[in-house]
Order: structure tokens, then sequence, then C-alpha cells
């Protein structure tokens, strides 16, 4: 095992920022939405869960501010602050905190609850995005839950699904020890 280290924290770090904007890429625009479908959710969640709280959120804040400082990794490539949808990118970094903290506590040690607090964590993403998307735009609180949750929800099931399915392959990557 490789140890706790500030080498092995910054690339777990930049790693966790890359992982999101990787998954990013993966964007379907939704009609009538600003808020396209991604695949940073799963990352987001994973990565709390997987590097704990510190690591998690450090991940998510060195991710938003990157991306609000030009490098084009935000949901289609594009960089610069999002009006719309920054509450989300915000969200991301409590969201990775508080899951982070929950496995910390030991609460990724059986499928239900992993299930439970990658839940935890998309509910804090919608919990700062949507009021920030309904302030941003002309939507009221309603509308924006409307197109800023709804057409997200059974994806997001999925993403969880998918990223509690994965997590022990991901403990284990982490954990393992080098060779020789």
């Amino acid at each position: 095992m490789w140890g706790r280290s500030v080498a092995r924290d910054v690339i777990l770090t930049v790693g966790a920022a890359g992982a999101v904007g990787l998954a990013a890429q993966i964007a379907i625009p939704v009609p009538g939405s600003p808020v396209p479908i991604t695949g940073q959710t799963f990352a987001v969640v994973l990565a709390g869960a997987v590097l704990g709280p510190g690591r998690g959120a450090a991940g998510m804040l060195l991710y938003a501010v990157a991306g609000a400082l030009g490098v084009p990794w935000f949901a289609g490539g594009s960089s610069g602050w999002p009006i719309a949808t920054g509450g989300y990118l915000l969200g991301f970094i409590v969201a990775a905190a508080l899951v982070g903290q929950l496995a910390a506590l030991g609460a990724d040690r059986r499928p239900g609850y992993t299930i439970g607090l990658m839940f935890l964590g998309n509910l804090l993403i919608y919990l700062i995005g949507v009021p920030w998307l309904a302030l941003m735009t002309t939507m009221d609180l309603p509308e924006a839950f409307g197109k800023g949750v709804v057409p997200y929800l059974l994806g997001d099931v999925l993403k969880i699904m998918l990223a509690a399915a994965v997590l022990p392959g991901a403990w284990h990557l982490l954990n393992r020890k080098r060779p020789g």
C-alpha cells in the first residue's frame, strides 16, 4: 500500500477532478432546460465514497475552479462559470464531502447503505443546484424543479446503481499493493 502522502493525495484529487471532467463529456441536451444529462453525478458520488470527504471535496473544488478559469471540461467541453448551472457545481463539492464523510463512517459497507449515501449526495446536489437555477434564470422554483430535476431522475437512479456496483472495485484499486 502506498500509505498517505501529499503526492498521492494530489494525484487522487486531480484524478477525481479529471474523472468528473471526463464524465461531463457525456452530455445530452434536454429540450427546454439549460441542464444537460451528463455522467458527472456518477463520478462525484463515486469520488466522494472512494476518496473520503477531504480529497473528494477537494477534487470537486478543483474541477469547478479549473473549469471556471478556462479548462474546457464542463459539460460538452465548455468552460467559464456557467450562470444557470453553477449551483450544481457547488453542489458537487458539498455532495462529495457528505458522501465521503458517510462512507468514512461505514455507510458504504453494505449495498443498501451505499445506495442510500449516494442518493443523499445526489439530493444535496439538487438542493443547491435547483434554487440557483431558479435564481439565475427567469424560472420559479417549481419550474426549476421540473426542468432541473424531473428529467434526470431515472438517469440518476441508474448512475447511483452503477456507482454503488463499481465502488468495491474502486476501493480495491485504491488500496492494492504496488508490485515488488
